[in-house]
């Protein structure tokens, strides 16, 4: 009869009652000061540019060996993705465009220079 009366008791949740956290996952692109484009992806934007720039502000200040030798980068386009694979799957996208069509993404989508 105890075990009955547990289960009547338990907290039920109401329908539309769970909150969904945002992932905090964003793609970007950056640009590099040889005028070149790098699209990536992260959790802190914030972080991840001063990993790029090499500043003490990043973990490692390595950044990707793309934008290391093209220092320093300006992030000039970014959004947000629902998940990780989302942001992955317009990361991919972004980076089959052409540079014409990436400057276009970067002018519409407000460049953030």
């Amino acid at each position: 009869m105890i075990r009955g009366m547990a289960r009547q008791t338990k907290s039920k949740k109401k329908p539309g009652a769970k909150k969904l956290k945002a992932s905090g996952w964003q793609v970007y692109i950056v640009r590099c000061v040889d005028g070149s484009l790098y699209t990536g992806i992260a959790r802190d934007v914030v972080r991840r540019m001063a990993e790029h720039n090499g500043d003490k502000g990043g973990s490692s200040g390595a950044g990707a060996s793309y934008t290391r030798a093209r220092r320093p980068v300006t992030l000039v386009y970014c959004e947000d993705a629902d998940d990780r694979s989302a942001a992955s799957k317009r990361e991919f996208a972004i980076k089959q465009l052409s540079r014409a069509a990436k400057l276009a993404l970067i002018a519409a989508g407000g460049a953030l220079e």
